[in-house]
C-alpha cells in the first residue's frame, strides 16, 4: 500500500482504494484522479484481482467533492488552467463506468460532487447510516457534473431534476430509495463486506456470503409525489410556478432554487433534459463543454468565494436573475468544441 492522499492495497482477491485526506473530507486532487485511473488499469489486467472497492478515510466523509479551492485559484489566473482537471476527471469517471470488473463504492459519510463521480457509476453502490448525498454545484455557480448528465435523468420520476437544481441532501437509506445507491449497510458491517470481497465473493452474492445488505425494491422517497408534480415543468420558470403553488414545501424549494446561480440553474435544467437522450460517453463530452463554459464565467468564482473562501454565504450572481440568464445566454455552453472535444 502506498502512502499519500490516495492509498492502494491488495487484499487477496480485492483491490482496495482508500481516499486518504480525512481533514479535507477526502476531496479529490488532480493527482488523485490520475493515480486512481492508473491503478484501475493495473488491476483490470491482473487476473488475481476479482473486484475493486473504494472507501474514504475517517468517519465524516467518503468524498466531499473535488478540490474546489485549487480549481478556483487556477481558474482565476486563466480559466484554461482548470481544463486538464475536468478532462482527466471525466475520463476517470468513464473508466469506472466501463470497468470490466465489479467496482464497489462504500459511500460512508458525505458523498458530494466529485465523490459522486467515483462512486455512483460502480457495479454496487453502498450507503450507510452516515451517508449524506448531494449534488450542490448550482450553489457555487457550476452544474451537476461527474456524470450527472447521465444518472440524474435516469432516477425515478423527477428526482434527478430536483436534486440537480436544489442541491438537496439525502441521508443513508434515502439515497437507496432515490436509486442512487443499491443497498444500505451499517457502517459497523463494512469490514465484513471487505472480507467477503477479499475472499472472492461477487457483489451479487454478498448476502449469501453473510453481508447484511438491505435493498429498497418497490419503495420511493417520501417526497416523490410532490417532486414529480412540481418538477414536471418544461422550463425552469414552469417548475418555479408549480412550486410556488405547492404549499410551504413548494415555496421553500422555489426559494432555494432562486438563491442559486441563475446561469447554473438554467444550464443544469437543460443539461438534465438533454442527458436523457444521450449515451454515457456523449453525456461526458457534453459535461466537458459545460465545464469550460462555466469556469469562464464569474459565477463560479463568486460562488466558491462565498461558500468556501470568505464563507459569507452571500454570492452576487452575474447576471442576478433568471430573466437575464435566459436560454440564449447559455446556448453557447452546449456547442461542440470541435478538435477540443473530450477524448475518451
Amino acid at each position: 500500500m502506498g502512502e499519500g492522499d490516495i492509498l492502494f492495497e491488495r487484499r487477496d482477491r480485492l483491490g482496495l482504494i482508500t481516499l486518504n485526506r480525512p481533514k479535507a473530507m477526502n476531496a479529490l486532487t488532480h493527482e488523485m484522479v490520475l493515480a486512481l485511473e492508473d491503478q484501475l488499469d493495473g488491476w483490470a489486467a491482473d487476473d488475481n484481482v476479482k473486484s475493486v472497492a473504494i472507501r474514504g478515510a475517517g468517519e465524516r466523509a467518503f468524498c466531499a467533492g473535488g478540490d474546489i479551492r485549487a480549481l478556483w485559484e487556477a481558474g482565476r489566473e486563466n480559466a484554461a488552467n482548470a481544463y486538464p482537471f475536468y478532462a482527466d476527471e471525466y475520463r476517470m469517471n468513464t473508466r469506472i463506468k466501463r470497468y470490466p470488473k465489479p467496482y464497489v463504492a462504500i459511500m460512508d459519510g458525505v458523498t458530494m460532487g466529485g465523490g459522486v463521480g467515483v462512486s455512483v457509476h460502480g457495479r454496487l453502490r453502498v450507503a450507510t447510516e452516515r451517508t449524506v448525498f448531494a449534488m450542490p454545484e448550482t450553489g457555487i455557480g457550476f452544474f451537476p457534473d461527474v456524470g450527472g448528465t447521465w444518472f440524474l435523468p435516469r432516477l425515478p420520476g423527477r428526482v434527478g431534476v430536483w436534486l440537480g437544481l436544489t442541491g438537496a441532501r439525502l441521508k443513508g437509506r434515502e439515497a437507496v430509495l432515490a436509486g442512487l445507491c443499491d443497498a444500505h449497510l451499517l457502517a459497523a458491517e463494512v469490514d465484513r463486506l471487505l472480507i467477503a470481497l477479499a475472499e472472492g465473493a461477487h457483489p451479487d452474492a454478498l448476502i449469501d456470503a453473510g453481508v447484511p445488505l438491505e435493498s429498497a425494491h418497490g419503495e420511493t422517497i417520501e417526497a416523490q409525489e410532490a417532486i414529480d408534480g412540481a418538477f414536471r415543468g418544461e422550463s425552469v420558470e414552469a417548475v418555479l410556478e408549480n412550486l410556488d403553488a405547492a404549499g410551504d414545501w413548494g415555496r421553500e424549494t422555489a426559494e432555494t432554487i432562486r438563491a442559486k446561480s441563475p446561469t447554473a440553474v438554467r444550464v443544469a435544467f437543460r443539461q438534465i433534459r438533454e442527458g436523457a437522450k444521450l449515451g454515457f460517453e456523449d453525456c461526458m463530452r457534453l459535461e466537458y463543454r459545460l465545464a469550460r463554459f462555466m469556469i469562464g464565467r464569474p459565477d463560479f468564482y463568486e460562488g466558491v468565494r462565498a461558500a468556501i473562501i470568505d464563507k459569507d454565504r452571500a454570492p452576487e450572481w452575474q447576471p442576478p436573475t433568471l430573466d437575464q440568464a435566459d436560454e440564449a445566454s447559455v446556448a453557447p455552453a452546449f456547442e461542440p468544441l470541435g478538435d477540443e472535444e473530450l477524448a475518451l
